[in-house]
């Protein structure tokens, strides 16, 4: 190489190194079925000043929704994509479940990290645990610190179903304290060795305050007294939940405090650390619940004025509490009225950044970027769906809405027959539901309806159900870090069951009870537009 040659080298790599510094942080701080209500800036009787300070010095998302329940919603955050097409949408992945999230799906810790960034999470997995392919560390986290599963507990051993889910990097670890604090010092700790010459994307996925329950005994103290005033749900199931366990146990309410408490110092903790490595004005933090609060028995949240709660599909179950701070970019205290949802997440991160996303599938997702920090008006072009199985097999809460019209439907099955319930809600003039007008206007109800019966056309019917129990005979791992099959024990490609031919057969029978070929819509086997994974190239199987 001559000398010319050198200094250009040396030019252009100075050239990348500075593109790649001036581009901001990203830190996504999920949490677990945090109440509509639950911060101390819409009433909350316990304070949090940390979450608060995201909506005071950042933009308030006040018409941000998720799914109703967890692994969908984290399907969609890290895809874009609808969840109920991955075949993530109906239940949540359970540890007795070998399914996770397919690896042609894209994650936007990918597009970060080949854009430069250094990535790390730490907190609840809940995408897929049974084999190494759906493990953080392969889609897109160089450094994973946390849980496989939910339900872990929030202290030692952190288990599940009996067996240690605790782990980083795939290596069992015996950390000892109160997740929420060990999570936040873990991530604290990350931003203080990280690689100060490029940027890096960060995700916080807490356990809190998913039940069940736990906190230290000193804020468990602090809120014993607490009285439970929350208002009903208008969920008839829920609310006939919460008032039967009142005669069983002493209202969750107090113990929600206590756990939320300690989320807010440990959200603080992470906020510090920022503030101390001088880079507030280099990150972009997103701050979501990952579904509305758990409102039933044994849940402790509060989702009012909204209807409803996690696992419904009213509003206080899918338009939860969410806000994004970037100092010096973003308008302190300013608010985005529009629409927005968990799918919009990975395009509006991407489009802030300034970074190129790599995926090959089209997404679901809109880039809202410019209706946070400009104002700009950016049109609903599609309907939005949402559906939920969760807790009763056959039970299916589903909704589809836009700007104006939102059909609530609830669609009960048992071996002999099939109850449909339909309420229609004007949303723009009534986002509380209070009125419903399916029966003044029967042909809109007819209509979504229909769009509802034609979307749950798109979910692979080996996609999840509700399972609330393990297969008979099941056994759970000692070690859920050991239950993972490694990459090279694992064949090369997807298998795909019956041979191809049988899959053309099949999918056309299915007509609208789901498919069986992955990523496929009702018909495209006949007009040539899907194909097995083993007849194509992955750019043959974007559509």
């Amino acid at each position: 190489m001559n000398f010319k040659n050198l200094i250009f080298l040396i030019v252009l790599l100075s050239f990348h190194s500075l593109a790649d510094a001036n581009k901001p942080n990203v830190i996504i701080i999920l949490v677990d079925d945090l109440g509509w209500a639950d911060i101390s800036l819409r009433g909350a009787p316990f304070k949090t000043p940390n979450i608060d300070s995201l909506f005071l010095e950042g933009a308030s998302l006040n018409r941000f929704y998720t799914t109703p329940i967890c692994s969908p919603t984290r399907a969609a955050l890290m895809t874009g994509r609808d969840p109920l097409k991955l075949g993530v949408a109906y239940s949540v992945i359970m540890p007795w479940m070998n399914n996770g999230i397919h690896p042609d799906e894209h994650f936007m810790p990918e597009s970060f990290k080949m854009n430069g960034y250094q990535t790390a999470m730490f907190g609840k997995w809940h995408l897929g645990h049974s084999q190494e392919i759906f493990h953080p560390n392969q889609r897109g986290f160089d450094d994973f610190y946390g849980h496989l599963h939910t339900e872990v507990g929030y202290f030692p051993p952190f288990s599940n179903q009996g067996g240690i889910d605790f782990q980083k990097n795939g290596v069992t670890i015996d950390d000892q304290g109160y997740s929420t604090f060990l999570l936040a010092r873990e991530a604290s700790n990350w931003i203080n060795s990280r690689d100060k010459e490029k940027p890096f994307f960060m995700y916080i996925p807490f356990l809190a305050p998913h039940t069940p329950l736990e906190a230290p005994e000193k804020l468990i103290e602090k809120y014993k007294t607490l009285e439970d005033i929350r208002k009903p749900t208008r969920n008839l199931t829920a609310d006939r939940a919460r008032e039967r366990s009142k005669s069983l146990a002493p209202s969750a309410r107090p113990l929600y405090a206590a756990v939320v408490d300690a989320l807010d110092q440990a959200i603080g903790e992470i906020l510090l650390s920022i503030e101390e490595a001088g880079i507030e004005e280099e990150t972009i933090i997103l701050f979501s619940s990952d579904n509305g609060g758990a409102t039933y028995g044994g849940g402790g949240a509060d989702n009012f004025p909204l209807r409803g709660g996690k696992g419904d599909t009213f509003e206080g179950s899918i338009r939860v509490v969410a806000a994004l701070k970037w100092k010096g970019k973003i308008q302190a205290g300013s608010s985005l009225d529009q629409i927005m949802t968990v799918m919009d997440v990975f395009p509006t991160l991407s489009s802030a950044s300034g970074i190129s996303m790599k995926n090959k599938k089209i997404i679901d997702g809109r880039d809202m970027w410019p209706a946070i920090v400009n104002q700009e008006n950016i049109p609903l072009k599609k309907d939005i769906f949402f559906v939920s199985e969760i807790p009763n097999y056959g039970q299916f809460h589903t909704t589809v809405f836009n700007d104006k019209w939102k059909l609530v439907q609830s669609i009960s099955s048992s071996l002999l027959e099939i109850k449909i319930e339909n309420k229609l809600f004007n949303i723009t003039n009534d986002p509380y539901e209070y009125h419903d007008l399916s029966s003044q206007n029967p042909s809109i109800v007819k209509e979504m309806a229909e769009k509802i019966r034609n979307w749950r056309a798109l979910h692979p019917i080996a996609g999840t159900r509700t399972l609330l129990v393990p297969p008979p005979g099941w056994r759970a791992p000692k070690d859920w870090a050991t239950y993972t099959i490694p990459i090279n024990e694992l064949q090369n490609d997807a298998s795909l069951g019956f041979g191809a031919h049988a899959h053309q057969i099949l999918d056309s029978y299915l007509k609208d009870h789901g498919r069986i070929i992955y990523d496929c819509k009702p018909g495209e086997w006949e007009i040539g537009k899907c194909k097995p994974l083993e007849m194509s190239n992955q750019q043959d199987h974007i559509h």
